[in-house]
């Protein structure tokens, strides 16, 4: 199945805009320019929303304004409101037990202790295609909320913006249903030495 809904996860106002925990934004946002999708708020799905063509596919763009650990208060509405299948839904997130610089493909599995994940798992269970973006971990779980409600060092926001761009790359692949070769491409990712 090909890709028709695209979240990124994140939390709303100027203050997380930079902040770890909105990877998922930054991967939306930038897909978004790039293919000259407008965003607009729209308050049925609680969220910020666009429609438009991306590699040839007509895909519809989504992030919630609800706060990380309410998004299924706009995911589940939208995937609702639209038909969409769990194998048509990519999720983008920031992902704590991966380095910042990697990024992988996933699909099923649980929540990981992921805030938003967690919301949404319960209302169309784990079966979705995730994009987890790495942002590191910061070695206590006491310092996880500082870590990731914190901005990124400039050398690891370098190497995010690296893992994303590899993510962008194998979009065609995703967006033509070909899960396996993007997975492969996308978990292949390293940055250069």
């Amino acid at each position: 199945m090909a890709i028709k809904l695209i979240v990124g996860l994140g939390n709303p106002g100027q203050q997380y805009m930079f902040t770890r925990h909105n990877a998922g934004f930054w991967f939306v946002h930038h897909l978004a320019q790039q293919f000259n999708i407008t965003l607009s708020p729209d308050k049925k799905f609680h969220g910020v929303t666009g429609r438009g063509h991306i590699h040839g596919s007509d895909v519809r763009l989504l992030m919630p304004l609800t706060f990380m650990n309410k998004s299924g208060q706009s995911v589940v509405p939208m995937v609702n409101f639209y038909g969409i299948k769990n194998d048509e839904l990519l999720i983008a997130h920031d992902e704590l037990d991966i380095p910042a610089g990697s990024i992988k493909l996933k699909t099923d599995g649980g929540h990981g202790g992921h805030n938003g994940l967690r919301d949404i798992t319960p209302h169309i269970g784990n079966d979705f295609h995730r994009l987890r973006v790495g942002i590191g971990h910061p070695g206590h779980k006491s310092k996880v909320s500082g870590h990731v409600l914190s901005k990124a060092s400039p050398d690891e926001q370098i190497a995010i913006d690296s893992a994303l761009s590899a993510a962008f790359e194998a979009l065609p692949l995703l967006l033509d249903g070909d899960i396996e070769k993007a997975r492969s491409q996308i978990n292949g990712f390293k940055l250069p030495e």
